[in-house]
């Protein structure tokens, strides 16, 4: 469900597209800049061809703004979807890159039957914490040394309510 505190203005929309060969140098430059343990070059190659449907990226002042892979994961009982990948450049942030990213890759979720997405973020990571809540994430559990530098991630699940 669309909530009109998740509609950004027209003019300040930027262009979500799926993602596409051409685009892995720029969504590899945001993730050496966001990330310390970053995905490799090949990792987001292979991530194109295994979720086509679910990688998107942002064009903003035409450049790659932000991007966002998504795998969906069907457990027996239910689908749903899994947030893998997910940056926006510091100098697009606070422009609601971020969440035109999250909610478009939901809506694919939704398109492919998903009841719900998850995603795990860095227990130290409290605004990333607080951007998610604000978009309808709770916390469902802990997994202790997920990270390479043995940090703890906390899940985070949203469900979808049709």
């Amino acid at each position: 469900m669309i909530r009109s505190h998740d509609v950004i203005p027209p003019a300040a929309q930027p262009l979500i597209r799926r993602a596409g060969p051409a685009d892995v140098d720029a969504i590899y430059a945001l993730e050496l800049e966001a990330f310390v343990d970053a995905w490799d070059k090949v990792t987001f190659a292979e991530a194109l061809s295994y979720y086509p449907t679910t990688f998107f990226v942002a064009a903003s002042d035409g450049q790659v703004a932000g991007f966002i892979v998504g795998a969906l994961e069907d457990t027996g009982e239910n689908i749903y979807g899994h947030i893998c990948n997910f940056a926006v450049g510091s100098r697009f942030q606070r422009r609601g890159i971020g969440r035109a990213l999250v909610i478009r890759l939901e809506h694919q979720f939704a398109l492919e039957m998903a009841t719900g997405s998850q995603l795990e973020v860095r227990e130290s990571n409290a605004p990333a914490q607080r951007f998610y809540r604000r978009l309808g994430y709770e916390n469902v559990f802990q997994v202790g040394g997920y990270y390479k530098n043995g940090e703890d991630a906390l899940v985070m699940m949203k469900w979808f309510r049709f």
